[in-house]
């Protein structure tokens, strides 16, 4: 199947459905961009999304595919293929982050924060570059626990701290056809993992004494894809919480 879509430059998402991932989709929709939406299980999500990413004018195809299989990988390019318009920008952004202590971590823990968070990038790169023969750009979502010793989140924070430095070296390797960056947030969103009393509790803790707003980051990913002379460099956007 080809699906009739106006030859707007292509933006791929992955975990676009919801949450951080949406807020990405919803800027490059505003940009003027058509949306491969990517997501796994939340299949509401992703038609809500869809529409409206398409109310703001925009055109976007929903894909479910999971990236911890790399013939899904294949797949979902597959379908972005048919949507006729060149690729330009990648958002890796679909994730896993589970409370598993270093003690406490089994195999199939630490393999499927791995395959999703670390190995799924690189092959969603891979084969990005490939079409990006006229130019592109790629940007990783890591997380500002990257660079702190999170052991509550022990293969969630290895992946994302290897995650940056696959940036660097894909920023090299694909230059200067493809720019690669990445974004680490900060606090934005409570997770199930976390009590309201914890997360005020982190939020105090904060140099700007707040969660980041989900337009903050989307403006923060439009500044990597607007700035051309940026690649290999990890932008963090945290509220000071790196300070700490």
């Amino acid at each position: 199947m080809v699906y009739n879509l106006s030859m707007s430059n292509l933006a791929l998402v992955t975990g676009g459905a919801h949450r951080v991932g949406k807020a990405f989709a919803l800027r490059l929709a505003r940009m003027g961009y058509a949306v491969a939406l990517h997501y796994r299980g939340s299949v509401s999500e992703a038609e809500k999304t869809a529409k409206e990413i398409r109310a703001l004018g925009a055109d976007c195809l929903p894909i479910r595919a999971d990236l911890t299989n790399p013939k899904k990988v294949d797949f979902l390019f597959s379908i972005a293929d048919q949507m006729n318009a060149p690729l330009k920008v990648v958002v890796n952004s679909a994730a896993i982050m589970e409370v598993v202590s270093p003690r406490d971590a089994e195999l199939c823990q630490w393999d499927a924060a791995l395959d999703l968070n670390l190995r799924a990038p690189f092959l969603v790169a891979q084969r990005a570059a490939e079409r990006m023969t006229q130019g592109g750009v790629i940007v990783n979502i890591s997380d500002v626990g990257a660079q702190k010793a999170w052991s509550r989140y022990a293969p969630y924070t290895v992946s994302k701290a290897a995650l940056e430095s696959l940036t660097k070296v894909l920023a090299r390797s694909f230059a200067p056809t493809i720019r690669v960056n990445a974004i680490a947030p900060g606090l934005v969103l409570q997770s199930d993992a976390v009590s309201p009393e914890q997360w005020k509790r982190l939020v105090e803790k904060i140099p700007l004494k707040r969660a980041a707003a989900l337009d903050e980051l989307a403006s923060a990913l439009e500044f990597l894809v607007q700035n051309e002379y940026i690649t290999g460099q990890t932008l963090v956007v945290d509220g000071g919480y790196s300070l700490l």
